[in-house]
């Protein structure tokens, strides 16, 4: 074959012009060959590179028409062909291959029938891509080979057929509606997926998508080559695949945006197999917890002539005659809701390094707070007295508030935004202690065109590791201190309504006594992936309902006499929704002799696979009934459905 040559003839200029004119068709595609029924909101990812090709092989196609009889066209149409297919299947998506067994949750017959014939079409064009594309230039094409892969291609028979295969997408996908049962399927599923259900369904229209916009490329150009080698003309095979392609995919999409707009696109992390502490959930301690002290201690007056229910507020005063008081863990800070249970008692100290008080308390009656087991460091007997005759010293059971160095009580009230001038935006949170304080920490990556996140630059932002003791941190500005007064959460959906704003900084912050989560939005370009200056078109965002007053008032959602949430054998269910608040409390006294506080910390990494920016965040709880549960972050992905732009063919 001669090499092609180097002048081209002024109709191959013009022609050429032309094509580059039509090629260059904006990204937003079919939505300006139809402005009147389409808004100029950008498409997604596939989409842009569908239309750019149906752009490109249109004008290719007029570009064979108008080159037909010039000197030397068949070198300068292959050259012309090679470099656009070459340049256009070079572009980073279209290396993307078809994932196998990727979707297998959907559990279906014909699925799996479909996701073979899907897979072939992978191979197929990674073969075509060998051939056609991985040469230097038109001249190294061999005719024979090109004619080979070019019959193979478009090979129609009961046994290989790629328009059949496209076909059956349709028919799977959409007439059986297997967008549909994807959605219900992975919303169920989102342990196993670490996806919202929009973002699965779209995860898996983006694969089908590409994979048959690669089967459409290898067919139009197997007939472009063809037409060059003189094998036919092929000009009304192209237009009438086509016109299949672009009305298979209205009819796609159409269904595709009511899907999405149904779908859920909140993620959150179920239960570990196991649970781990300081790995997978971690605890406030000695927020609340059970305290025994006689009534004697109670007040500064010595006395006992009140019972044990007066005490709903008060403090240790002292230890009477160095009795039981003077050998436990005193208790230094505020005694609330004090109770008589009976007289005496055998009382299981914890270990020294424990945040537990007790192991279990065992009265006389017989009744045991807390899991009776071996007590390693040996019982002690408690008994109550007389005093005078008259009064009867009672040892109480109570809930100590005492702040200390086993009291890990802190909420970091810090801004964690992302490095915005890195173009860098959240992805994920999770919840971690350093110093004793808990901190929302962010994970960011880079925010590239069409919502896709550049993994390379995911990290997670360290958090600032300050202490409550360090000089210029204040209390109620620095961080926050739960106490009796003071240990509720809000649990809130955090999100904009505005689809042109995405996640970039989070933050807790003080309303009134509860913990409340702010959002950090920041304009954003959907179709060149830029943040619009961050500095000026960013804002905080938050619910500001309370419980009190107001208009939507705050639900609480109450935990009473519960278990520890690892005890039970159940996995967590989530029992919040927006617009609730639950308050940090003490386990129940039977159950764990109120030595713990519940609920637990989640604190694993709440992200999404692959990554995707965000356009809300959100603080549940979830749990089983008896047991104290988990508080934990959650994401709300960016949605994607105003995106599925509907095309609408030509008549």
């Amino acid at each position: 074959m001669a090499p092609p040559s180097i002048a081209v003839s002024s109709v191959a200029i013009s022609c050429l012009c032309w094509m580059i004119s039509a090629a260059a068709v904006s990204a937003d595609g079919w939505m300006q060959r139809h402005p009147a029924s389409q808004s100029r909101v950008p498409q997604l990812t596939v989409d842009a590179m569908r239309t750019e090709y149906i752009a490109l092989e249109k004008a290719l196609w007029d570009y064979l028409e108008k080159t037909a009889n010039s000197q030397n066209n068949k070198e300068t149409q292959l050259r012309k062909i090679f470099d656009s297919h070459r340049d256009f299947n070079g572009r980073p998506l279209m290396e993307r291959t078809f994932e196998e067994n990727r979707y297998k949750l959907l559990n279906h017959y014909e699925w799996s029938l479909l996701e073979r014939d899907l897979v072939y079409i992978s191979k197929l064009y990674e073969a075509y891509k060998e051939v056609f594309v991985k040469q230097n230039n038109s001249a190294q094409l061999d005719e024979l080979a090109v004619l080979d892969l070019a019959r193979e291609v478009l090979r129609n028979d009961k046994t290989i057929s790629i328009p059949r295969i496209l076909d059956e997408i349709e028919r799977v996908m959409v007439q059986q509606t297997l967008y549909y049962r994807a959605m219900l399927v992975s919303k169920d599923q989102i342990c196993n997926t670490q996806q919202s259900a929009q973002q699965f369904v779209y995860s898996l229209y983006a694969d089908i998508a590409l994979t048959e916009l690669k089967a459409y490329t290898m067919m139009e150009f197997s007939w472009m080559m063809l037409r060059v080698y003189g094998k036919g003309n092929y000009t009304q095979e192209a237009e009438l695949m086509r016109n299949d392609y672009e009305k298979r995919t209205e009819r796609t999409l159409k269904l595709l945006k009511d899907v999405m707009l149904r779908a859920d696109r909140i993620v959150y992390r179920c239960d570990p197999p196991k649970h781990i502490p300081k790995v997978t959930y971690d605890e406030v301690t000695r927020l609340l917890q059970g305290y025994v002290e006689n009534e004697v201690d109670l007040n500064n007056e010595e006395t006992c002539r009140e019972t044990c229910d007066f005490y709903q507020s008060t403090r240790a005063e002292g230890c009477f005659k160095e009795k039981y008081c003077a050998r436990q863990q005193r208790c230094s800070g505020r005694i609330y809701n004090c109770q008589f249970i009976d007289s005496d008692m055998w009382v299981c100290p914890s270990p020294q390094n424990s945040t537990r008080r007790y192991e279990f308390i065992e009265y006389e009656s017989g009744r045991v707070l807390g899991q009776r087991t071996k007590c390693h460091r040996g019982t002690t007997k408690v008994d109550s007295w007389w005093r005078y005759l008259l009064w009867h010293c009672s040892y109480c059971f109570c809930l100590c508030d005492e702040q200390g160095l086993k009291s890990d009580r802190f909420f970091n009230l810090r801004d964690s935004i992302a490095d915005v001038k890195k173009n860098r935006v959240v992805t994920g949170l999770r919840l971690v202690k350093s110093n004793r304080i808990f901190h929302l920490q962010i994970q960011e990556g880079e925010l590239m065109p069409r919502g896709v996140i550049n993994q390379s630059t995911l990290e997670w932002r360290p958090v600032e590791k300050y202490n409550i003791f360090d000089r210029d941190v204040k209390k109620g500005v620095d961080y926050h201190t739960l106490s009796y007064e003071s240990r509720s959460i809000d649990l809130d959906d955090v999100n904009t309504d505005d689809n042109s704003f995405v996640v970039t900084g989070v933050r807790f912050r003080l309303v009134g006594a509860h913990l409340n989560l702010e959002a950090y939005f920041t304009e954003f370009d959907f179709k060149t992936g830029k943040l619009i200056q961050p500095e000026i078109n960013s804002y905080w965002k938050s619910n500001d309902n309370t419980d009190v007053g107001g208009g939507a008032r705050r639900e609480k959602l109450r935990l009473a006499n519960t278990d520890l949430p690892t005890r039970t054998i159940a996995t967590s269910l989530v029992q919040s929704r927006h617009n609730q608040y639950i308050d940090f409390t003490n386990t129940g006294l039977d159950k764990d002799a109120a030595q713990s506080t519940v609920p637990f910390i989640d604190i694993q990494d709440v992200v999404s696979n692959p990554p995707v920016p965000l356009s809300g965040i959100g603080i549940y709880y979830k749990g089983r009934n008896g047991y104290g549960g988990f508080v934990g972050p959650k994401i709300i992905t960016y949605d994607f459905m105003p995106h599925v732009q509907v095309p609408r063919t030509k008549a």
